[in-house]
């Protein structure tokens, strides 16, 4: 899969996706990844990429041209067809489900806005969509276009050592992760369950959902509003808070 980021900052994008999965993932050619500065498609001798808005009020907006211009560079450097994205405290929001969507997806070009936002006629003329990874503000799209590319090249095959890890991972079935342990068997007089030591897998697996759905059910409530669980599921869930109503 192919990302492009438009960014006034490549450096930063291109240093941070250079380690760890992303890193690895693109020295195996799982992804491509490359960064395109407005600045770069200005004509003046300023490099400018921003003004002040019209009507007012604080802050600088990122001009129409300089944006244009280099999605339009991006664009010709590859013939594969792209999602245009803005990634903006306004989109809707960035879920597992729409990661699982882009991860089939050939190309992903982000926009990632700085000041005050970017001039509105650049979104409604060339972007398909706007994305949300909050409902915050951050200085910049650059984290949030790296948030994206990290957690979709999770998805993509050969790019995890072990293709079960991201099926495993918190929100891909709408639940939270179950607990995990490593050695040592102890730490400070607190012991890993039981059932984890037991060798017994179909039943490790059902402790495991269990856990998950109580987890869901004490941290993220609202999840399992919009989940449809099983009978078996429901069971366990049940078991699960009478046993901590018992506790």
């Amino acid at each position: 899969m192919r990302f492009d980021v438009l960014t006034l900052f490549p450096e930063m994008v291109l240093s941070v996706a250079s380690f760890g999965v992303t890193g690895k993932a693109k020295e195996q050619g799982i992804i491509e990844l490359s960064a395109w500065n407005p600045r770069d498609y200005t004509y003046d001798k300023h490099k400018t990429v921003d003004d002040r808005p019209y009507g007012g009020g604080p802050g600088m907006v990122m001009k129409y041209q300089p944006l244009r211009d280099a999605l339009t560079a991006a664009r010709l450097a590859n013939p594969v067809d792209a999602k245009v994205v803005y990634l903006s405290p306004q989109g809707k929001p960035v879920t597992q489900a729409l990661l699982a969507e882009t991860s089939v997806l050939p190309r992903l070009i982000m926009i990632a806005g700085r000041y005050e936002g970017i001039d509105e006629r650049f979104i409604e003329s060339a972007c398909d969509e706007e994305w949300s990874i909050g409902d915050y503000v951050i200085s910049g799209g650059e984290l949030a276009a790296l948030v994206v590319i990290d957690a979709v090249t999770r998805l993509l095959p050969g790019a995890l050592g072990d293709e079960d890890s991201a099926k495993q991972d918190s929100h891909v079935d709408g639940l939270l992760d179950c607990p995990h342990y490593t050695r040592p068997e102890c730490v400070n007089g607190v012991a890993v369950p039981a059932i984890l030591l037991s060798g017994n897998h179909a039943s490790i697996d059902k402790w495991r959902m269990k856990q998950a759905l109580g987890k869901t059910w004490r941290k993220r409530p609202d999840l399992l509003a919009n989940k449809q669980l099983t009978d078996e599921q429901q069971k366990l869930l049940n078991e699960f808070i009478h046993q901590t109503e018992l506790d």
